[in-house]
């Protein structure tokens, strides 16, 4: 299965999509030190091994994926989750009100703003309530270019998640997307969601009140 790459000073981006859902699994790759993290252990264990097997094959030092990270918990996001760590051994993190709906113990749970360190890169911990209690977004500040966010179902091209029309879990999820990512980060900000292609918030940008207007 190829994957799709992205090229960041420090950090190599790849995803696959999985499952008759089209789930997107990224790993993220250190390129000084090998340091891992892989976001949705979505589906399809051999193919998230050949993803790591081929990052292994181009990356200059030994790689190690030191954590599977969780944007949400629902069903589709995580069906590998628990084989790919018993084979790994990789820790867990996930947003605090969905770790205890995971398939594993969930060893770090997150809150809003909260920064994860892997060797020589981070990633920052946006909560994005609506989607679920605990939907995490995942940034990636790229030193010399744009950031990047994981925004699990929170945000697509197009528009914010399911909300299973409720207008207060539409609106909770709205407003956090509008205050916590497009008010925060510039319009070449990349987003990689947890289905289907990329976008960017300059893309989605003018199409905010379009969305608020017609509830989804």
């Amino acid at each position: 299965m190829d994957s799709l790459i992205h090229s960041t000073r420090d950090v190599t981006i790849r995803s696959i999509s999985v499952s008759e859902m089209n789930n997107n699994v990224y790993l993220l790759t250190s390129k000084a030190t090998g340091a891992q993290l892989l976001i949705d252990a979505a589906d399809d264990f051999p193919a998230i091994q050949q993803l790591l097997a081929d990052s292994a094959a181009d990356t200059p030092k030994p790689t190690k994926l030191l954590r599977i990270a969780t944007t949400h918990q629902h069903w589709d996001h995580v069906r590998a989750l628990a084989e790919l760590v018993a084979a790994n051994g990789a820790t867990t993190s996930a947003g605090t009100d969905d770790a205890d709906a995971l398939p594993v113990p969930v060893d770090v749970r997150l809150s809003h703003g909260d920064v994860e360190q892997f060797d020589d890169f981070e990633v920052r911990a946006i909560h994005l309530r609506g989607h679920t209690p605990g939907s995490i977004a995942f940034v990636y500040q790229d030193p010399d270019g744009p950031a990047h966010i994981f925004s699990g179902d929170s945000l697509f091209p197009g528009g914010v998640g399911n909300t299973q029309n409720d207008p207060a879990r539409f609106t909770s999820l709205l407003n956090d997307v509008t205050e916590r990512l497009f008010d925060a980060y510039p319009d070449d900000t990349v987003v990689h969601p947890g289905h289907g292609l990329p976008t960017t918030l300059g893309a989605e940008r003018p199409h905010l009140e379009e969305w608020r207007a017609r509830g989804w």
